[in-house]
């Protein structure tokens, strides 16, 4: 199993990227515009983008320190991955440490993924600071996988 792997700083409070990561409103503001459900543990959050879908399951929500998803429903390669959020506070910063675990093998599509964390990652940090992300459809484009 391999993992995709991120760390970044954010210069908000830790309970402003808990929010960011867990409410609906939130999430639809840096990942994609098309996000519902329910952010609380043992709640399902469904996204939708241009090539499809993800559904995720939030094993884990603690306030302000973890998020833990399961990905129930998506693409086959996403199917039983896991999407793992801890935060901790750094200075002035609040330290996001993402894993997106499980994947069975680093095919490409795991590499473009990676990459796509990464741009939603920094929309987010954007959100969290200035008050506007870039999420889908308005998101940086990589190729045509979105």
């Amino acid at each position: 199993m391999v993992d995709i792997l991120h760390r970044v700083g954010v210069t908000a409070s830790k309970d402003a990227v808990y929010a960011a990561i867990t409410s609906p409103d939130r999430l639809a503001a840096w990942w994609t515009e098309d996000t519902r459900g329910d952010g609380a543990e043992g709640g399902v959050l469904q996204f939708q983008f241009l090539p499809g879908g993800f559904d995720m399951k939030v094993l884990e929500a603690k306030p302000a320190e973890h998020v833990l998803w399961e990905v129930i429903d998506g693409p086959a390669e996403w199917i039983g991955t896991n999407v793992r959020w801890d935060l901790h506070t750094e200075g002035d910063f609040t330290i996001v440490m993402f894993a997106h675990e499980g994947w069975r093998e680093p095919v490409a599509f795991m590499h473009h993924c990676s990459t796509k964390w990464a741009t939603y990652l920094m929309s987010m940090k954007q959100l969290v600071e200035t008050g506007t992300g870039a999420p889908a459809p308005r998101d940086v484009q990589i190729s045509n996988w979105h």
